[in-house]
């Protein structure tokens, strides 16, 4: 190529680029002066003032943001067109830009004028002639790409570079995914621009793109209808911790700060799981069964609550035994949820007392009478608090820990065996990843305590209310039987009422169970959906009834299903080894076509005796070849046991520093070193330059979707693969 050409097509586009840049050192000065302004309105002593002043700061910190984010490829893409249609060229970048005289400089990739720089092809130019991505460092162009996209067209624009989709997959790998605005593909683009009401099911084998497309899509959506998405909220979920870390920083490069990430053990406001149960544990608590076991448990009396409430009333012995409180609790529960039903328990226990007021004194005394005297008696105020104490899901969740209560609430649905796994898994005090979904069901079926308004707590007052009872009376009462464990009681700051999202996106869906079905459904009842995955990397065993939750989640909305069939991740030597082993074991696999070839076939090791001397052997000879991430992918059992080799292992001493952090622990190291220990399941989404995996075997035998498992895990790597058996 014409290093001269090169040269200077690379000096021009950095002569543009620079000018966008001044432009965005301007646009930050002027939002940074609309906060300024907006703060001086507040001294404008009203309302109004107060009004203008959170109107403008929240529009001029929003930009802020958005101009910070955009620093990184600001500008990526060019278009020329049909000079007949438009003789100027467009400029592509992550965020739109006019200049001072309010013209158009730099176009946001998600406007429909940027469209076609993802959906022009040779077969369909759209009328462009040449598309261009501009590789840039910083704020510095280090190369360009071309694409003739119309040979018939009379053009004398230079054509140069090796094609910009091949140049970004050969970059090396981070601990960070990157945004894919300047190469998004045809297909991909389809589905980041669809309909924005509905579900938008993303299918596809491994590397096909489907996490960063759905993550495209939702900054799509946010662009196109940032009120009711930025409104409403866009809930993002993806399998893992490590996981959400890796893509944390693609919606803030694309502009997008209005998004929660969460993974799976963070989905439920206030908790945050990052351990995960043995596979036989798992099983149980994400299947559909224990949705009952919870509804049960949330109907159950609170241990060591009361059984009975004796009290002399004028010429009356009042008894409130176990037959006549099942009564009540039975009635109390016929109307809704148990905690919802806090304002009613003390008159329904009044009203049950006062049916044994049999003595002339008593009933000549009235039944007004009777609940002003009983509602100033601490030892029945103490009694209903007892009786009926306000519910904390994660609370009744440890009711379960004794093997009486979990078998009468098990009954009928999970085996004496299950029981006896689950009772062992809540031995801890740290919920697991599995546990989470089991708080929320119990969220659900408890209920909120009903917060009382001040026009609520003047009725009260006034005795008008539910019967004449004080409720702060017998929350107060609540708080007292809570002291002596130091855990007085609080009505939650989060209501299951807040749960909702306006947009809710799934990332490796397959692998969600039931209960997790359950979980996000309640959060995107009213939602649009994004729901990517790929069935053949599932890791729960009984997909049928995985896919009966899923449609409970998503029942009556109309499914768009868009499907990818391009694996640009893998070199074509790796994931031909990996769909060999697909086909091997069984698994009904997506096998998409891979496009890169690196001319060199994985590394299979059967026979090894020495682990730990060919694990750091094939750990040195791959690092040494990629310049980016180096995966070690182990059997669960044996984390610890790598972590501790590579953290005695002085040549990588630089590449693994959080390895050490993790040696006597089951937490993955986070951060940015280079070379990571994981176990199969902490891989899902993720992509590594070299993957070398330990001990395949025990990886596919440690659970009932191992085969799956390390299909996942043979399609990690970019480049090099090395297998130790």
């Amino acid at each position: 190529m014409d290093e001269e050409l090169v040269e200077r097509e690379v000096a021009a586009e950095q002569a543009f680029v620079d000018r966008v840049y001044v432009q965005l050192a301007a646009s930050a000065e002027q939002a940074q002066a609309l906060a300024k302004e907006g703060h001086s309105r507040a001294n404008l002593g009203h309302e109004g003032g107060l009004v203008e002043r959170d109107a403008m700061v929240f529009q001029a910190a929003r930009r802020i943001a958005q101009l910070d984010a955009a620093h990184e490829g600001l500008v990526f893409g060019r278009l020329d067109m049909d000079p007949g249609l438009d003789p100027e060229p467009r400029y592509v970048g992550r965020i739109g830009l006019r200049d001072a005289n309010r013209d158009s400089l730099l176009i946001d990739w998600r406007a429909p004028a940027a469209a076609v720089f993802y959906q022009a092809t040779a077969a369909e130019p759209h009328a462009v002639i040449r598309r261009r991505v501009l590789r840039c460092a910083g704020a510095t162009v280090v190369g360009v790409e071309d694409e003739l996209l119309d040979a018939e067209a009379q053009t004398d624009l230079p054509i140069v570079g090796e094609g910009a989709l091949m140049a970004q997959l050969s970059r090396a790998r981070d601990r960070s995914m990157h945004s894919i605005v300047a190469t998004i593909q045809a297909e991909q683009d389809k589905a980041i621009r669809a309909p924005g009401k509905g579900v938008v099911s993303i299918s596809g084998g491994p590397g096909t793109g489907k996490t960063v497309v759905a993550l495209h899509r939702a900054a799509y959506l946010l662009y196109t209808d940032r009120r009711r998405y930025e409104g409403g909220g866009v809930l993002i979920v993806g399998p893992s911790g490590v996981f959400m870390r890796y893509i944390a920083r693609v919606l803030p490069s694309l502009g997008e700060t209005a998004v929660a990430l969460r993974s799976l053990g963070e989905v439920v406001d206030g908790l945050r799981a990052t351990r995960h149960d043995e596979p036989a544990v798992a099983d149980v608590k994400g299947s559909e069964r224990m949705a009952e076991v919870m509804r049960r448990a949330a109907r159950q009396q609170a241990p060591g609550t009361p059984q009975e409430f004796r009290i002399f009333w004028r010429d009356d012995v009042i008894l409130l035994d176990r037959g006549k409180l099942g009564q009540v609790r039975r009635q109390l529960m016929s109307q809704g949820r148990r905690n919802r039903q806090l304002p009613r328990v003390t008159n329904a226990l009044l009203d049950q007392m006062w049916r044994q007021v049999r003595g002339e004194r008593g009933r000549d005394r009235g039944r007004e009478a009777f609940n002003d005297e009983m509602l100033s008696d601490q030892s029945f105020l103490d009694f209903a608090a007892a009786w009926w104490p306000p519910l904390d899901a994660s609370e009744v969740l440890g009711w379960l820990r004794e093997p009486e209560f979990l078998a009468r609430v098990g009954d009928g649905v999970i085996s004496p065996e299950e029981q006896r796994l689950l009772a062992k898994s809540w031995g801890g005090a740290d919920l697991s990843v599995e546990d989470v979904p089991l708080v929320d069901e119990l969220r659900y079926a408890l209920g909120d305590v009903p917060a009382r308004t001040d026009d609520e707590r003047s009725l009260d007052d006034t005795g008008l209310l539910e019967g004449g009872h004080d409720m702060q009376e017998l929350f107060t009462a609540a708080d007292r039987e809570y002291a002596p464990t130091g855990r007085a009681w609080a009505p939650p700051t989060h209501s299951i009422e807040d749960d909702g999202f306006a947009h809710v996106l799934i990332d490796e869906a397959q692998d969600l169970t039931p209960m997790q079905w359950r979980m996000v459904g309640r959060r995107g009842r009213t939602a649009s959906w994004t729901i990517v995955g790929d069935p053949a990397q599932s890791s729960w065993p009984v997909p049928a009834e995985s896919a009966s939750a899923r449609a409970a989640a998503l029942e009556g909305k109309e499914v768009h299903e868009f499907h990818l069939s391009t694996n640009y991740r893998n070199s074509s030597e790796i994931y031909a080894h990996a769909a060999a082993y697909a086909e091997r074991v069984g698994l009904d696999a997506d096998l998409p076509t891979a496009v890169r070839s690196t001319g060199v076939e994985p590394s299979v090791r059967t026979g090894v005796a020495d682990i730990e001397t060919a694990t750091r052997e094939a750990v040195a000879e791959i690092a040494a070849q990629v310049g980016g991430t180096v995966g070690i992918v182990v059997p669960v059992a044996r984390r610890s046991e790598v972590n501790a080799w590579l953290a005695s292992w002085p040549e990588f001493a630089d590449d693994a520093q959080g390895a050490r952090a993790a040696v006597d622990s089951s937490v993955t190291p986070s951060g940015d070193d280079r070379i990571v220990v994981l176990t199969g399941l902490d891989t899902k989404g993720l992509e590594f330059d070299g993957i070398v995996v330990v001990r395949p075997q025990e990886i596919e035998d440690e659970s009932a979707t191992g085969k799956a498992t390390l299909y996942v895990v043979l399609t990690r790597a970019t480049q090099l693969l090395t297998t130790l058996g």
